[in-house]
């Protein structure tokens, strides 16, 4: 048979018997004899069968198969496709992904997932206007997964960003921090609701007429521009950053570290997901954690939940993140701060 995929006919005809009688066997069904049944196991072991689960199901017009679409680049997807999978096989489904590259759009992410018959989607980050979210949830349920989403008729779940921002801003003030920045992510997931934390504690703590935000984004070379200009501005760094995630942080960290800035003890800095790249030793950064793993269980209860008609209690299911402290952050040592024209400061990690 070469590379073809042995058939019930196939094992029919080496077992010596109708396909019907293979059919029952590999079914597990009544009707055949425990000789014929141990012949016809025999000769599928011999020629490789195996049953394909999903064309039965789409026999009865069910794939039992929940597409997931997520952001190749991102580390914390990949934490959260983790838990997917965890959560996927004992509610009884299989899980399709379909990722987001700089040259594969969200668009087509989706609707391979779309061609594939899933029943359900679940949407890491989508970048989507909401109106697309919600015509999407009109054909089959769609749980969004990290971002807000104002139409109801779309499921969400996703971490109080705000607050996750509040925590990393009080952290850093009750170490003597005043000066802080904000590197945010534009127009990223999750970017508006920091940007909005971060106003909201620095306001809270007295620090109104210090906000600044700076440009920056979801990848290491973001953060690295958002640290060049902190460095080209010719006046004192500020004692500490708050970065829109943990890739931002890295390019941050990268950069400032590489011109004898220390971190943290001339310029502490956090980031936000906690993931892999986070807990790296020689990174070990400082930064607010999502529950990757508890997102995700969420998510497959919620798509199930609608798929087997068992009801959702909530449309949006907000997590409350905290705070992960390494080794990024610490205390104001002085107000004697580096000068960002000279670009030297005390060496070191604390």
């Amino acid at each position: 048979m070469g590379d073809r995929r042995p058939t019930l006919q196939d094992v029919a005809a080496h077992a010596g018997v109708s396909r019907a009688l293979v059919s029952i066997v590999i079914r597990g069904a009544a009707g055949a004899s425990a000789a014929t049944r141990q012949r016809v196991l025999a000769s599928a072991a011999q020629l490789g069968y195996r049953p394909d689960p999903r064309a039965r199901l789409l026999a009865r017009r069910r794939s039992r198969l929940i597409g997931v679409s997520f952001g190749a680049h991102y580390p914390f997807h990949a934490d959260l496709l983790e838990g997917v999978y965890l959560a996927a096989e004992p509610a009884g489904y299989d899980v399709a992904l379909s990722a987001r590259t700089p040259s594969r759009d969200e668009h087509r992410a989706v609707e391979s997932l779309l061609d594939y018959s899933c029943e359900a989607l679940i949407l890491l980050g989508p970048q989507a206007a909401g109106s697309r979210l919600a015509e999407l949830s009109r054909r089959l349920p769609v749980v969004v997964v990290a971002r807000a989403v104002r139409d109801r008729s779309v499921h969400v779940v996703r971490t109080d960003d705000e607050a996750g921002v509040r925590a990393a801003v009080a952290h850093l003030v009750e170490l003597g921090h005043r000066d802080i920045v904000h590197v945010d992510g534009g127009r990223a997931p999750g970017a508006a609701e920091r940007r909005r934390g971060y106003r909201t504690a620095m306001q809270r703590h007295g620090l109104r007429e210090r906000i600044r935000i700076l440009p920056g984004g979801l990848t290491e070379e973001t953060g690295a521009a958002a640290a060049r200009s902190l460095l080209s501005g010719g006046e004192p760094l500020p004692t500490a950053v708050v970065a829109f995630n943990d890739r931002c942080a890295v390019g941050v960290l990268d950069t400032l570290t590489r011109v004898g800035v220390g971190v943290p003890t001339d310029v502490s800095l956090v980031g936000y997901d906690d993931d892999r790249l986070s807990r790296l030793p020689h990174v070990n950064l400082t930064t607010v954690a999502q529950n990757a793993p508890r997102m995700a269980a969420l998510a497959i209860d919620t798509a199930v939940a609608l798929l087997d008609g068992t009801g959702v209690a909530d449309l949006a299911v907000v997590i409350a993140p905290h705070l992960t402290v390494r080794g990024t952050t610490g205390p104001l040592i002085n107000e004697a701060r580096v000068s960002a024209s000279s670009g030297r400061g005390r060496r070191g990690r604390a």
